[in-house]
């Protein structure tokens, strides 16, 4: 590398530090030996010189049926052109895609966790399996995207992530339409509030194009995150999948090349995963979710990835960060803005330059860039004024711990997930309400059953009890489009969508599956709130608990075969981010 030359073989041979294994290069010992593996390679197009060149994994998770992984497969092509124009030589491939927006309220929907896990091992798979030299990884719905980069932490790769892009809203009498939109028109028209024509309207307006969902819901968090995190280039996570032609936006075209040459970059420097994903990362992280108001899921997955990355990190650590960050994002679904606001004025960079500035993360961590985040943030504009997208340090929508909260209790002795969103909620009680799935629970909120002051409780419906995690966002929507947002709670050992808001406390272990608390709740039990002293408890005597645990059993597993069944016995507890590895 010192005559420097960027393209003669010499160099491509020291970044091939991995493939060589698979097609050797031209003159080493074991050229003859891997003949049989190039030769089926020649019969896709791969040459002598191909053989020379670095193995670059690009995944790929594209499907048609849904706008947030659409256009991931025109991304992928744009990739393998500039991996080809740099001098590697890409291998692209897809992964499965489950999309919570579409699968919700119904059994589908319980492979949507399980398919982080899936995507996960189908990236690793290929790129170990081949072993590729580096990885750049592309995401869309928000299970690929934490998938996308729990096997370059699994594996310390040399590798990089990019988010394929945000959805634009969509429009409907002068306010600003997302899929949620849609989940909330349906509880509002089961309660007369809006008419046939409206929902109809609401409904085909919604989602105007391809991208993931457009409000600070789980896609744009966990894309906001991983910037924070340092694995995907700063800014890319707030720029727009594509155009109001639903082409491919010129951002997302160059985050394309930009990412590409960082890869590259990150390969002749030899900065693995690992020597970006530190614990002050992940609390850059975190604290990044915690201002811009983001969503609960983003504890099971920075949990996950944590984990993968072998870094300590527990619910306790985001208990921790949100003493010191108020909540600054005014985004959807309980403010009024989108991401594609957000990019407007600056994107994630502008965010974490106001943090980096207060002293809310560090500035020495290393990011993809080669650079550490101060550096990268050097000549990010300042906030804005006179904009309401991003509140100011100074005067925040909320203060501290009003954003995502964790409570424990006895109702929940490992730990809970709230999403305050900012609300001035002290403490909330009431007659427990209790259904044994999500549709049971929907089906009464539709029907006019549940009242005002009501705790409505599902449960089963955890990692290995539902199984599969299911989001709740359906019944949620349905609280909120009756008018019941502000007067009903919701607890689950199930999770939310990024998409929900309201009084909803998730993530409740041990879960009901493996005998926890909210396994023992009838019907009329008081359950208790508290955000003082960040509890959830449920109020009934020591005698009456061992009572109803002594006469407990759990519940025949759901399934038995097949990948669900697979998953409830590799999975544990919510509160350690649901991983199986």
């Amino acid at each position: 590398m010192s005559n420097g030359c960027k393209n003669c073989s010499c160099q491509k041979d020291k970044l091939k530090n991995r493939s060589s294994e698979l097609t050797s290069t031209p003159g080493a010992s074991d050229w003859i030996k891997r003949a049989p593996a190039r030769a089926m390679m020649r019969a896709v197009g791969f040459t002598d010189k191909d053989f020379a060149k670095p193995l670059i994994t690009v995944a790929c998770p594209y499907t048609n049926i849904t706008p947030c992984n659409a256009h991931i497969d025109t991304l992928g092509k744009i990739i393998v052109e500039q991996v080809e124009k740099v001098g590697g030589k890409p291998i692209i491939f897809g992964t499965p895609v489950v999309t919570d927006g579409e699968t919700m309220g119904m059994e589908g929907m319980k492979y949507s966790l399980v398919s982080r896990e899936l995507i996960a091992d189908c990236i690793e798979t290929m790129h170990e399996a081949y072993a590729s030299d580096a990885a750049l990884t592309l995401s869309g719905c928000d299970k690929t995207i934490p998938a996308s980069l729990i096997p370059l932490a699994r594996n310390n790769s040399i590798g990089i992530t990019l988010y394929g892009g945000s959805i634009l809203p969509g429009h409907y009498k002068g306010k600003d339409l997302t899929i949620v939109s849609t989940f909330e028109a349906v509880g509002a028209h089961s309660a007369g509030k809006i008419s046939d024509k409206d929902f109809n309207e609401i409904e085909c307006r919604s989602c105007p194009g391809n991208g993931a969902c457009g409000g600070m819901y789980t896609a744009n968090t966990m894309a906001s995150a991983i910037e924070a995190l340092g694995m995907s280039l700063p800014g890319s996570a707030s720029h727009p999948a594509v155009n109001t032609k639903n082409e491919i936006s010129k951002q997302k075209q160059q985050d394309c090349i930009d990412s590409v040459k960082a890869l590259m970059n990150l390969l002749r420097k030899g900065i693995r995963a690992r020597d970006i994903m530190t614990k002050k990362a992940f609390e850059n992280s975190i604290a990044v979710v915690l201002a811009i108001g983001g969503s609960t899921n983003a504890v099971l997955h920075l949990l996950s990835l944590a984990h993968e990355a072998e870094i300590d990190l527990t619910i306790d650590d985001f208990a921790r960060v949100a003493k010191k960050v108020p909540l600054v994002g005014n985004f959807k679904p309980f403010g009024d803005y989108v991401m594609s606001d957000l990019d407007k004025i600056g994107g994630i960079p502008m965010v974490m330059r106001m943090l980096l500035e207060a002293g809310l993360i560090h500035g020495d961590c290393l990011t993809v860039t080669g650079k550490t985040v101060a550096e990268n943030l050097r000549n990010t504009p300042n906030r804005p004024n006179n904009q309401t997208v991003i509140y100011s340090l100074e005067k925040p929508l909320a203060p501290p711990e009003h954003h995502i909260v964790i409570l424990r209790g006895t109702l929940a002795p490992e730990g809970a997930v709230m999403k305050l969103s900012g609300k001035e909620m002290k403490e909330f009680h009431g007659p427990a309400r209790v259904f044994e799935c999500e549709e049971e629970a929907l089906n009464a909120i539709l029907d006019g059953k549940i009242k005002k002051g009501d705790i409505i409780v599902i449960r089963f419906e955890g990692p290995k009890g539902g199984p599969g995690m299911r989001e709740m966002l359906s019944p949620s929507s349905a609280l909120m489009g009756a008018g019941l947002g502000k007067n009903v709670a919701l607890i689950t050992d199930g999770r939310f969508s990024g998409g929900t808001h309201g009084i909803m406390i998730a993530h409740i272990t041990p879960e009901a599956q493996v005998g926890g608390p909210i396994a023992l709740i009838e019907e009329d039990d008081i359950i208790s709130i508290n955000l003082d002293t960040k509890t959830v408890d449920l109020k009934i005597s020591d005698k009456e608990i061992k009572k109803r645990r002594s006469s407990w059993k759990a519940p025949e597993l759901k399934y038995t075969r097949g990948v669900l069944a697979k998953y409830i016995q590799l999975v544990s507890s919510a509160s350690k981010g649901a991983i199986t590895s």
